[in-house]
């Protein structure tokens, strides 16, 4: 059943609730990268917040003139209104008064949630039906989503991604370096509201599928998950876009194939799914990469420390120093060194004294902080600054005789 699910061959709103769940991934993935490499993550959790109001007293307003209460674009209207009223107040506490943005943003949460909850429970003693379901717009209910929902969905999650398209290089230079952006022309209060306003429609857009609570998790970690693959901006943008089109179709997938399952957060958890593989699994940035580079460094250490006792004579009485030497064929079983090994550890020993001399001398003090017992002095300096660092040896092997 689930690989129906997957492959868009479970029926009818299944496929349209995958397709919605896909690009809205898509469209927070790639909008949460700026808001990420920003550092105002946190707001996304003020603006998710906000929202709540608005869904109550739009659909009271609604009941009120006689329409369906839970009309989706009269809901996500509503939403958006108070999150944009919800974002302007985190900006005007953060630099008219003296609270941080991160004390704003807790004021605003929780103020504009609980008037939330209070309307939502005004609503549910009201005689004029439709209630139901309001409650949905907290962790994301695609049960029963209509054919003009779902296109609704797409259709933002679309528009979002158009927009992040056209305001890319301008967001990407305020988000690593305002100062230089300010420089250049561009307005980083217009761009902080244009990014701001990029996460208000996502926001608003995943209120049905994923919910005002989990919205934030769905815009901040397909971007740190993207992180641990490249380090280019364009990449991670592109990266966290397709992490979060796979957590929404697995996600979606997975809770059509198991009704019971809620679609929100099985997105969610897809996500963490995807950052956890990568925390672990990225070649580059991933926990066993560096578990594995800490080895080979210490090996190399051991390995080292072993060629430079060779080359002085010394006994080596570490064995996991002896078992490594010999694994390459440096050492016979005795400890002997071979013929390469010996070779090996004059080669090191020079490196040393190279090493020694560049650490004592004022010109190469930048390059000798570059030394950590591993790096060939061949990589960091030139064939003349080595040569002349030769002579200084030779200077004072003579001066020594």
């Amino acid at each position: 059943m689930l690989a129906d699910a997957l492959t868009f061959q479970l029926g009818y709103n299944a496929t349209l609730v995958t397709l919605g769940a896909m690009l809205l991934g898509a469209a927070a993935g790639v909008t949460g990268t700026f808001l990420y490499l920003r550092k105002r993550a946190l707001v996304s959790d003020a603006i998710a917040h906000a929202t709540l109001p608005g869904v109550g007293l739009a659909f009271i307003c609604m009941a009120f003139l006689g329409m369906d209460g839970r009309w989706l674009p009269g809901l996500l209207a509503g939403s958006a209104v108070t999150a944009v009223l919800g974002l302007l107040t985190v900006q005007w506490l953060a630099s008219h008064t003296r609270l941080s943005e991160d004390a704003a943003i807790g004021a605003v949460l929780s103020v504009f949630f609980g008037f939330g909850i209070v309307i939502l429970t005004v609503i549910q003693t009201m005689t004029t039906g439709g209630q139901a379901g309001l409650e949905g717009f907290l962790l994301g209910a695609t049960a029963g989503m209509l054919f003009s929902d779902a296109v609704l969905i797409a259709a933002g999650g679309v528009f979002v991604i158009g927009l992040v398209l056209i305001l890319r290089r301008p967001m990407m230079m305020v988000a690593f370096d305002p100062g230089f952006a300010s420089a250049t022309g561009v307005r980083l209060n217009r761009i902080d509201l244009a990014m701001m306003g990029l996460v208000m429609a996502v926001t608003v857009v995943g209120l049905k599928v994923v919910g005002l609570i989990l919205i934030v998790a769905l815009l901040i970690i397909p971007p740190v998950t993207a992180r641990f693959w490249s380090n280019r901006s364009e990449r991670v943008v592109l990266l966290a876009g397709g992490f979060g089109a796979i957590s929404g179709w697995v996600g979606a997938a997975v809770s059509a194939s198991a009704p019971a399952l809620p679609t929100g957060p099985i997105i969610v958890l897809t996500a963490f799914a995807l950052f956890a593989a990568s925390f672990a699994l990225a070649p580059s940035r991933g926990l066993v990469s560096a578990l594995l580079r800490h080895r080979r460094f210490q090996a190399g250490v051991h390995v080292r420390q072993g060629l430079l006792a060779l080359a002085q004579g010394q006994p080596i009485y570490e064995p996991l120093t002896l078992r490594l030497l010999e694994r390459q064929g440096l050492v016979r079983a005795d400890g002997v060194a071979t013929e390469a090994g010996a070779a090996r550890a004059a080669r090191a020993l020079m490196d040393e004294r190279r090493w020694d001399v560049a650490r004592a001398t004022p010109e190469f003090e930048l390059a000798a902080a570059r030394y950590d017992g591993l790096t060939r002095i061949e990589d960091v300096l030139t064939a003349d600054q080595i040569a002349g660092i030769d002579a200084r040896i030779g200077g004072l092997r003579e001066a020594g005789a």
